[in-house]
């Protein structure tokens, strides 16, 4: 939810993070004045062998923000905002009252399905305690149980095949007092999760928050690899945001590889790719390391607020030469496209969902090469990408890896011999394919000049082997 304030920084929305990238053993990324969060352990390079992205393609990705079961959050968060501000805000001061109540669980079965037969895939909110109208795991008022447990089960079945779910943040408005459940009375920026709650806490306070919105989806059986940021949540408090994440997402839910969204980057040659964060363990038996998705489009569909679109050519025109969504992709780097839930619905119109349709359209029409994936997928990717040693001779690449990874792909010198086998707890013939186009899980294809093999990296030690 893009909430512009007096208290924004310069040149920046709610996201807006541009910052370089240092590579190093012991990197740390740094830029626009705040804090910088660190790369931690790293193995030595890779060194006859280069790793490309999943089966060769570009991913991409649709992050959806805001959404939630039933609650319409902006029509909640609207007034919420606006009394934060004591009124000096005109963007809190739209018609609120006449935006709907509910986004309905048939619109996101339509959006569900039509993103399934598109093979679209991505990240999808669940806010636990949406603006403070009630908490999923106990019940909203104004619904029934039934009714929400019906929506839960919509998100379980027609969402998670192919959408991460995250929580954003507890209530992403007011924030909650652990030790009784409720809002703070303060509803000052200091006590709004969009500004500065974050700022000066440390990592057990922000882990402590996260573990608690966190535990409300697990109890209502969702599961969770990650969590979006609400607002400037964190944006003082970078470095501890990232390892809170680790650590909260870790202890409720043991996902292998956390990961979570704050940044975007929506104009600009800055790198969009994920960063991974403090790793550490790599030789070990419990290596970790978090993840940072980064957003290369702004919200063009319509925004948290039901502002005008600015619509399909910001991220690709008609003809699809241009657009920010061909920058990226064209360059080879994740894309990760952003949308609000509340802009997709527009109440009730959907012209963001309209908007998005028009968008994957030209997506696939412009190029043959994508891959879509989900957060999870990306940020173990990433993670696996960054921290797997390697090393190739004229006979075999050796591979240690702290996390395994499906749909591994490395390029290497062409090679003489038999078809390449990988060599780990089990030996794995791989099949031949005429076109790199055609690589998937466990195949290989070779050119005049370089091998490129596709496969089920295992965790820890393995070989690709030839004769």
């Amino acid at each position: 939810m893009a909430v512009p304030s007096a208290m924004a920084f310069p040149r920046m929305n709610r996201r807006r993070f541009v910052q370089g990238l240092v590579s190093s053993a012991a990197a740390t990324w740094a830029g626009s004045g705040l804090l910088a969060q660190s790369g931690g352990e790293r193995p030595a390079p890779a060194q006859g062998a280069t790793v490309l992205n999943p089966r060769g393609r570009v991913p991409v990705s649709l992050i959806i923000d805001d959404s939630t079961c039933l609650v319409n959050l902006n029509r909640f968060a609207m007034p919420q905002f606006n009394d934060t501000f004591a009124g000096a805000n005109p963007v809190y001061q739209r018609d609120w009252r006449d935006w709907p109540v509910e986004i309905p669980d048939a619109f996101v079965r339509e959006f569900g399905e039509w993103a399934a037969t598109n093979s679209v895939k991505g990240k999808y909110s669940i806010v636990p305690y949406p603006a403070c109208v009630g908490r999923l795991d106990r019940g909203l008022p104004g619904w029934s149980q039934a009714e929400l447990r019906d929506s839960l089960e919509v998100v379980r079945k027609v969402m998670l095949p192919n959408w991460d779910i995250h929580p954003e943040m507890i209530t992403h408005t007011r924030v909650i007092d652990l030790s009784t459940g409720q809002p703070f009375a303060d509803t000052s920026p200091r006590f709004m999760e969009n500004w500065e709650w974050t700022t000066g806490r440390s990592v057990d306070e922000i882990a402590q928050y996260l573990g608690y919105a966190l535990r409300i989806l697990r109890d209502v059986g969702l599961p969770c690899e990650g969590i979006t940021t609400p607002g400037g949540f964190g944006n003082r408090a970078l470095p501890q945001l990232s390892q809170a994440s680790l650590e909260a997402v870790r202890d409720v839910f043991h996902a292998e590889v956390p990961h979570y969204f704050r940044h975007v980057i929506d104009e600009g040659t800055d790198s969009v790719a994920p960063r991974v964060e403090n790793a550490q363990g790599l030789g070990g038996t419990d290596p970790r390391c978090v993840v940072s998705l980064i957003a290369c489009t702004g919200d063009w569909t319509g925004g948290w607020d039901n502002t005008e679109p600015v619509g399909a050519d910001r991220f690709i025109t008609a003809d699809g030469q241009a657009g920010r969504l061909v920058e990226v992709i064209q360059r080879s780097e994740p894309a990760l496209l952003l949308a609000h839930w509340t802009g997709v619905y527009w109440n009730g119109q959907k012209r963001g969902l309209h908007i998005f349709q028009e968008v994957v359209r030209r997506m696939h029409q412009r190029f043959d090469h994508l891959h879509w994936m989900k957060l999870s997928e990306l940020a173990r990717y990433a993670a696996a990408r960054e921290l797997t040693l390697i090393r190739a001779d004229d006979s075999r690449v050796q591979l240690q890896a702290p996390f395994a990874c499906p749909e591994f792909t490395l390029r290497i010198p062409r090679r003489s011999g038999s078809a390449p086998t990988l060599v780990g707890a089990e030996h794995r013939e791989l099949r031949e394919v005429n076109r790199p186009l055609d690589l998937g899980p466990n195949s290989w294809h070779q050119d005049a000049a370089n091998l490129t093999v596709c496969f089920s990296l295992p965790r820890g030690t393995s070989e690709l082997r030839w004769g």
